[in-house]
């Protein structure tokens, strides 16, 4: 497998090292030249095995030569060891839960297995890594948990301070040990900015710093699997099948369309946004334009006013575009604008979405995954398409316990793992935005 920066200057290097190195060298995002695509022979073979099976098989052609097959497997079923469940809204509509990991949070698919792939080359070399990664909510909690208690691994989260929920700053702030949370008097593109230029600062480089962040392969290739697994559960090859996809960095989104591209049959990419609608406007427009500072919304992992992965979505469609936001080269807009629609939820909507499916459904969503069905429910009914879709429930709802109390008066009971962190210490440090401070923050801590 090998991989080249979406900024066309650095040289192609191997899935083992992008994954350890996190960021191109000139700060573009790796992507894999070719993957592998899979018959209508291969996908069904697979449909009546299980989670950690199905991501084995796929894996181990995504990762032929990056490692041998018995670790693989061994990793696999270690990483995937709770349910998808796959809840039916109606006769061609359902919720994929993506909330039952340890962090209660879909970030955990990715998180846990890219620990454990790290972990691999790591111990085969016997050296140590820094991972330095921004969150907006979710990315921080997964990550830290995927990684916490190993040897050879420190863990440095980046939050902007007022914008997470109380459980999920918690679940950063109470581990301790190898991992270290920073709060952030900013927004969530402020470290993510913050983050980007610690990687490309030629002064830091003997720290080993990497990401977990999106920004890294090793987010995508196991974001790949639950559309796969959905798939195969729910559809006979050759049907199509939409998918719609809360999306605020745009990785998720990413994972989707590389399985489309191995043979997925999907018919639509529904990427819903909050009111942070830069991607919508240039799907529409053709012209892209950052928001800055990006809007606080309610869905508020979502806050993203300029998605790194949008570079990733460029490049496959033929465009380049930098590490901030200038696009060198269009993509091929019809055939994007084909494959993919976006669509902005205002907290309104999403709040009145909540309401709509507690009330008259049943069903318990929070307002990140509210926005994935409001917009699916306006795609059918702007085109008419009823061809069955399924819409990813990205975190547990008592997760957001205020947000979701204050629309349908209920807190959510929470699962084992949140309540395990309410009354544990938490610790964290504090910084502004400037680079300056984090970077003699990085020096003094790394040291």
């Amino acid at each position: 497998m090998k991989l080249y920066s979406t900024n066309l200057k650095a040289e192609e290097v191997s899935f083992e090292a992008a994954l350890i190195t996190g960021l191109a060298p000139d700060k573009g995002l790796y992507m894999p030249k070719e993957l592998p695509v899979f018959s209508e022979d291969e996908l069904m073979a697979l449909k009546d095995e299980p989670y950690p099976e199905i991501a084995f098989q796929i894996l181990k052609r995504i990762l032929v030569g990056e490692i041998d097959e018995e670790s693989l497997k061994k990793i696999t079923y270690d990483a995937y060891n709770y349910d998808v469940p796959l809840e039916e809204i109606d006769g061609n509509t359902y919720i994929m839960r993506l909330d039952r990991g340890p962090t209660a949070s879909f970030k955990d698919f990715a998180a846990r297995m890219m620990a454990r792939l790290m972990q691999y080359y790591l111990s085969k070399e016997n050296k140590k890594l820094t991972i330095l990664t921004a969150t907006s909510g979710d990315t921080g909690s997964a990550v830290a948990h995927a990684f916490y208690g190993l040897d050879n691994i420190k863990v440095i989260v980046l939050f902007p301070e007022t914008e997470v929920s109380d459980r999920q700053r918690k679940q950063m702030t109470t581990l301790n040990k190898n991992i270290s949370a920073i709060a952030i008097d900013g927004k969530f593109d402020d470290c993510q900015a913050m983050v980007k230029e610690a990687f490309a600062d030629e002064e830091l480089k003997h720290l080993n710093l990497s990401s977990a962040n999106s920004i890294n392969i090793g987010r995508l290739v196991p974001q790949t699997l639950y559309y796969f697994y959905s798939y195969l559960k729910l559809r006979n090859l050759p049907e199509e099948i939409i998918f719609s996809i809360p999306s605020g960095n745009f990785g998720n989104m990413m994972g989707c369309l590389l399985a489309k591209n191995m043979g997925l049959p999907v018919k639509k990419i529904l990427t819903s946004v909050n009111e942070n609608d830069e991607v919508p406007i240039f799907l529409n427009t053709g012209k892209y334009e950052k928001i800055e500072p990006s809007r606080n919304s309610l869905s508020n992992a979502m806050n993203v006013g300029h998605p790194s992965n949008l570079a990733r979505l460029i490049a496959i469609y033929g465009g380049v575009m930098d590490e901030n936001g200038t696009i060198h080269k269009m993509p091929d807009m019809d055939k994007l604008r084909n494959d993919i629609v976006s669509i902005s939820v205002t907290d309104e909507e999403t709040k009145a979405t909540v309401k709509d499916f507690y009330e008259n459904k049943n069903i318990l969503i929070e307002p990140h995954g509210a926005v994935g069905i409001k917009g699916l429910l306006d795609y059918r009914k702007n085109t008419g398409d009823d061809t069955l879709a399924v819409t990813l429930e990205t975190a547990h709802p008592a997760k957001f316990p205020a947000e979701v109390s204050s629309i349908i008066g209920i807190d959510p009971e929470p699962p084992q793992s949140l309540k395990e962190i309410e009354s544990k210490e938490e610790k964290m440090d504090f910084l502004d935005t400037d680079y300056e401070n984090f970077k003699e923050y990085l020096k003094e801590k790394l040291a």
